[in-house]
């Protein structure tokens, strides 16, 4: 896969060089007519947004503070108009035409897929060890580090207390240390449908990209289940194991109880239509801010952990930085920017904006004892379990995206079978 990608590299490359700016960038200068450096980075969020003002305002500090230095960012905005997927092709279609910025971001389970075809940096070098020990995770591949996440995450259940208060449901003894169980979370649907309430929102419908497979991939893990062998390149006796089909039968016997469905609107949560929501940090912004008459303040809400199976497990892993495998080959004022976008005051102005978890230990957060923020930060310690860590990541989470939407028309275990050995397909063209 590495080869072939430097060989249609090569190729885009000398075709730009032949036919100039009809078939995309050739100016290799880096430095503005002022003699300033430019250092171009990508993120992939919409530049009006929380977020996008968030890294703005961080590129704006750098350029003031960096000026007597000659170096300049600048920045573009790439928002995932289709979905994560759809920015991870423009990055595969910018690197096959030679055009990729100097850093990008990166949703973290792509590490092995990006490394392996060079797309990303090896960094081991560039970033200091003391950085390297504050981060809370770090984004390796064959031991080399190619990326520093921009924050932390972990998802859980939001619930609208007042719809569980009219139910009499209880569920103030669940935590991260003692948590629910699965039969424990099916009582708690069937008291809100014995209500006439859709219970719980479980983002089935969102397979368009990787929404489901980030919120989803828990249940499996809890379930006893895997997904591939250690190395990456085995799909099947895992994928299609009874422990990993135990899991998806879970998700199911949601639907089959009438407890969920795939055709919860979106904001019916939010609406006080469901009981509960399963999603990450970003709502958190949104409950405390965008729905005052449901939610008007935290008293109306809460968040519980995810329920166990034979195990406990729950999701981890976000955005990330990296530098990219560009004709820029001197990445000294690259690796500036670098380091000022994962700084404590970055990584704190940051996760204010998106209401995810800092990513640096350094970073002074205070969260209440109870609170949204320190529930997803426990979890994320105590039971946080990233997805599978191979080179054929893309292809994973699309298989896993299309069980769960194949599934509820079809028997699990038949759908888990077609999916391995299409997934084990992918994976024997992987290898080296």
């Amino acid at each position: 896969m590495k080869k072939f990608l430097k060989t249609v590299s090569v190729v885009a490359m000398a075709s730009l060089l032949a036919f100039g700016s009809a078939c995309g960038p050739t100016d290799d200068s880096s430095t503005d007519k002022d003699g300033n450096t430019i250092v171009k980075i990508m993120f992939h969020v919409d530049e009006k947004s929380a977020e996008g003002q968030a890294y703005k305002k961080r590129i704006d500090a750098f350029n003031t503070a960096y000026k007597d230095q000659k170096i300049k960012a600048s920045a573009s905005y790439v928002a995932r108009t289709a979905g994560a997927a759809d920015y991870e092709q423009k990055l595969t279609g910018m690197q096959n035409e030679g055009s990729l910025p100097d850093i990008i971001t990166f949703d973290a389970p792509n590490c092995a897929s990006y490394a392996n075809s060079d797309l990303i940096y090896d960094i081991s070098d560039i970033v200091p060890q003391d950085v390297q020990n504050d981060f809370l995770s770090l984004n390796k591949y064959n031991g080399k580090l190619y990326g520093l996440p921009i924050q932390e995450s972990s998802a859980g259940f939001y619930y609208n207390k007042n719809l569980f208060r009219d139910a009499q449901i209880d569920v103030s003894g669940y935590t991260v240390d003692n948590p629910w169980t699965f039969d424990q979370f099916k009582e708690v649907c069937q008291k809100l449908k014995d209500k006439s309430i859709t219970a719980v929102d479980m983002r089935l419908d969102a397979t368009k990209d990787e929404t489901a497979t980030y919120l989803l991939y828990p249940f499996i893990y809890a379930a006893g289940g895997e997904f591939l062998s250690a190395d990456g390149y085995t799909a099947t006796g895992y994928f299609d194991s009874a422990e990993t089909k135990n899991g998806f039968q879970f998700l199911k016997d949601l639907v089959t109880s009438g407890y969920t469905s795939y055709a919860i609107g979106a904001t019916d949560f939010f609406d006080g239509k469901v009981g509960m929501y399963l999603s990450s940090g970003w709502t958190i912004p949104d409950l405390d801010n965008k729905y005052p008459e449901k939610f008007p303040n935290r008293d109306s809400w809460g968040l519980l952990p995810y329920p166990k199976g034979v195990e406990s497990a729950s999701a981890t892993g976000s955005w990330s930085f990296a530098i990219t495998n560009n004709h820029h080959e001197d990445k000294t004022k690259i690796k500036e920017l670098l380091l000022w976008l994962v700084t404590p005051e970055s990584s704190k102005g940051i996760t204010d904006a998106t209401g995810m978890i800092p990513a640096r230990k350094s970073v002074e957060t205070n969260y209440g004892a109870g609170s949204p923020e320190s529930v997803l930060l426990s979890q994320l310690a105590k039971t946080g379990r990233e997805r599978p860590v191979t080179v054929g990541y893309p292809q994973f989470s699309n298989n896993f995206r299309q069980v769960i939407y194949e599934m509820k028309d079809a028997d699990v275990a038949t759908v888990l079978g077609q999916k391995a050995a299409v997934l084990q397909s992918e994976l024997n063209k992987l290898k080296k």
